[in-house]
């Protein structure tokens, strides 16, 4: 425990004791969520952001711990573990030292070396690399018997087992190393045979490129890298091989006999054979590392953009999934997001009914009393939308055009399926579009986060790496905006703390089956919900129009006993605090304090009892594009335009500016001054007014300016 503390406060700076409580809250199966939020006093007051760095690098040094043990296991039973490299090896706090220190006793049997050394041809390389004798040919002839048919041979085989060497030298390897990390450059060159090809024009920036590896940004190093996948370039990292060569002949020859020449030749082999490929490789996929790193959080910010964007609430909502000739499929939803009806339309070409699908959805938003309007922003959106502004409704409507992405992967889902088994997919897309208005985290929580495509290259990162961030995104997001265990669907009660896929399809089989639950002990007759789930889980999930009104608030039930002794001292019930902010401002929360629940626990209780339940997301805005821009022909330079931006990278911000084709405001476009992080300056799904710099009719491109 006190090695893996040091390990951790090492890497993350962070207090011990913060992080021996931590790790010991960790160890007793506490969720990130339940952590950061109720156990404050035990952590020093550690967000999610620190908790999530300390399970990383528990993960690290336990990954770490293991791999010592087999490689240990290992050379010895080999028969090779000596005292001083058992030392060396436990005491290693890094994978590519261990492995550097391992790489001597993992040999194939197959290698050059090791049929030289089956040819007896060891003592010759060690008196080659003692680096004392004169007559090196003399000496080698002595060693030509049996497979070894010539002095050539018999010195070609040593200088294998020098190389053999010379490649285990850690130092070697470091140097190296320093070389790649400061000099690397990453070269490509296109495949000839696949210069022509219409899938390889996207990447033809790439037919002969050359960049240092370390300055790389992640984007165009992962590009790259699908290119080369893809089969259309050759990539190679290269350093100068003359100053590697040298700097290794600095570390090792230090005579000016007829060995020099012998060894010369064996780094030479050593360099190009081995060590030029193990370790240019290893470079690549150390910015390989990086660059998924850098996409990963990129992709991460923006779903949780996306995944705390405003929702409508619940109001009835009328859902358009837009389309030409398939025509417009129509639902509406109650305040729930049930369905109550379905139907399509055929407003535009080829059958062109405009007007009958305006009396169509004039009645049924009158018939199901329909506040507002979703529609895709798919095919058909803007013609969609003109259509619907144009509408005399009876009753104020609100028209929204909603994020279609990832909305097929659900309607196809088993989920989607299991939710609607009558219902084609066309009808489940609709659904979709119509909830996530409603409630776009409850929605979007349905759909594998990778999916919903607000991200760079999400296909080619470590998807283990990107599966386990997003979900942490996901779990970190339900838990901060609660979930209403009423309404929850399997999916999002899957995301709450403490709860997982099983539990909360029991909690889902129990709500069916016994009805609403009516408070938050109710929870607790849950198969197979024990004390553990329900100490992680309940002060996340809300109970709505609860007899205690705790229970439709952030206040963990470990603490109602506190709130109803500050009811108590103050003469009122526990139904009288809330929301009353003179009375609550005025306790003395020192009075409360105790070992277990201090200050920061109280401020967090007092905090909610002025707002209980109250939700962290803003409310939804109605948007409208400019209504003259209909396709990227309309576009002219200087113009000013609303835009709602749609997918943030590295490089900068796509912008929907209601056409087909997205702008893309480069990072060097964002603001006057140097920009370092672009979600410091745009987030997903953020309402924006952008200047065309540049229409590129040909390449479908659009450059744009962030409008202050």
């Amino acid at each position: 425990m006190t090695s893996l503390i040091q390990y951790i406060t090492s890497q993350t700076q962070l207090p011990e004791s913060s992080v021996k409580n931590t790790i010991e809250l960790l160890n007793e199966d506490c969720t990130i969520p339940f952590i950061s939020r109720y156990r404050k006093e035990r952590t020093g007051n550690l967000d999610e952001v620190q908790i999530g760095d300390i399970v990383k690098f528990k993960e690290q040094f336990e990954a770490l711990e293991k791999r010592k043990a087999a490689i240990l296991k290992a050379i010895e039973e080999q028969g090779s573990l000596t005292p001083e490299l058992q030392t060396k090896i436990e005491g290693t706090q890094d994978l590519t030292t261990l492995e550097d220190l391992y790489l001597p006793f993992k040999k194939s049997r197959k290698t050059k070396a090791e049929k030289a050394r089956q040819n007896g041809l060891e003592p010759l390389a060690k008196i080659i690399m003692s680096q004392n004798a004169n007559d090196v040919e003399s000496i080698a002839f002595k060693y030509v018997k049996g497979a070894v048919e010539s002095v050539d041979a018999a010195l070609e085989g040593a200088r294998h087992i020098i190389a053999e060497w010379i490649n285990e030298r850690t130092d070697v390897r470091n140097n190296i190393r320093y070389q790649m990390e400061r000099f690397a450059m990453i070269a490509t060159k296109v495949v000839k045979a696949k210069e022509g090809d219409e899938n390889a024009q996207k990447f033809r920036d790439y037919f002969d490129w050359e960049e240092n590896l370390s300055r790389i940004p992640s984007h165009r190093l992962l590009a790259i890298l699908r290119a080369e996948t893809e089969g259309f370039i050759k990539l190679k990292i290269t350093i100068d091989d003359d100053r590697a060569l040298a700097k290794i002949e600095d570390r090792i020859i230090r005579s000016k006999n007829a060995c020099v020449t012998q060894i010369e030749m064996a780094i030479a082999d050593a360099y190009k054979r081995l060590l030029l490929p193990a370790l240019s490789n290893e470079a690549l996929q150390i910015a390989k590392e990086k660059a998924d790193t850098s996409a990963i959080t990129v992709f991460a910010k923006n779903l949780k953009q996306l995944l705390l964007g405003s929702p409508l609430g619940e109001k009835r909502v009328l859902a358009i999934d837009p389309g030409f000739r398939t025509g417009c499929k129509v639902v509406c939803l109650d305040a729930q997001g049930s369905l109550l009806y379905n139907e399509t339309i055929y407003p535009h070409p080829p059958k062109s009914d405009s007007s009958g699908a305006i009396k169509k959805l004039s009645s049924l938003c009158e018939a199901y009393k329909i506040e507002a309007i979703a529609i895709g922003n798919g095919t058909a959106s803007r013609e969609t939308e003109a259509l619907v502004r144009k509408i005399h409704f009876k009753n104020d409507m609100q028209v929204f055009v909603v994020s279609e992405a990832g909305a097929s992967i659900y309607s196809a889902s088993k989920i989607a399926r299991d939710e609607f088994p009558n219902y084609d997919v066309t009808v489940r897309g609709s659904v979709s579009i119509g909830r996530r208005l409603q409630d776009p985290l409850a929605e979007l929580v349905k759909i594998e986060a990778k999916s919903i495509g607000v991200g760079q290259y999400q296909h080619d990162v470590d998807q283990t790496k990107l599966k386990k961030e997003l979900d942490t995104v996901v779990e970190s997001c339900v838990n901060a905006v609660g979930v209403n265990i009423n309404t929850a669907s399997v999916s999002l009660l899957s995301y709450v703390s403490g709860i997982g896929p099983k539990l909360a399809e029991n909690i889902f089989n129990y709500r069916n089956e016994h009805g609403m639950f009516t408070s938050r002990t109710a929870i607790k007759k849950v198969p197979r919900l024990g004390d553990k789930a329900f100490q992680q889980a309940a002060g996340f999930l809300r109970i709505k129009s609860a007899k205690n009104p705790l229970d439709d608030s952030a206040v963990h039930p470990e603490s109602y006993t506190i709130v109803e002794q500050m009811a108590k001292d103050l003469g009122k019930d526990v139904t009288a605090l809330i929301g009353n902010e003179s009375v609550l401002n005025a306790i003395d929360l020192n009075k409360y304090a105790t070992k277990t629940i201090g200050l920061p626990t109280l401020e967090d209780i007092i905090k909610e009892l002025k707002k209980p339940g109250l939700d962290i997301r803003e409310q939804a805005k109605v948007f409208t594009f400019n209504q003259n821009i209909k396709t990227i022909n309309d576009l002219q330079v200087g113009q000013l335009l609303p835009g709602i931006v749609n997918n943030v990278t590295n490089f900068g911000a796509f912008v929907d500016v209601g056409i087909k084709e997205s702008g893309l405001i480069h990072v060097s476009n964002l603001s006057d001054s140097f920009v370092s992080d672009v979600n410091a300056h745009v987030s997903l799904h953020q309402q924006v007014i952008v200047k065309v710099l540049e229409v590129d009719i040909q390449r479908k491109r659009i450059q744009l300016k962030l409008h202050k």
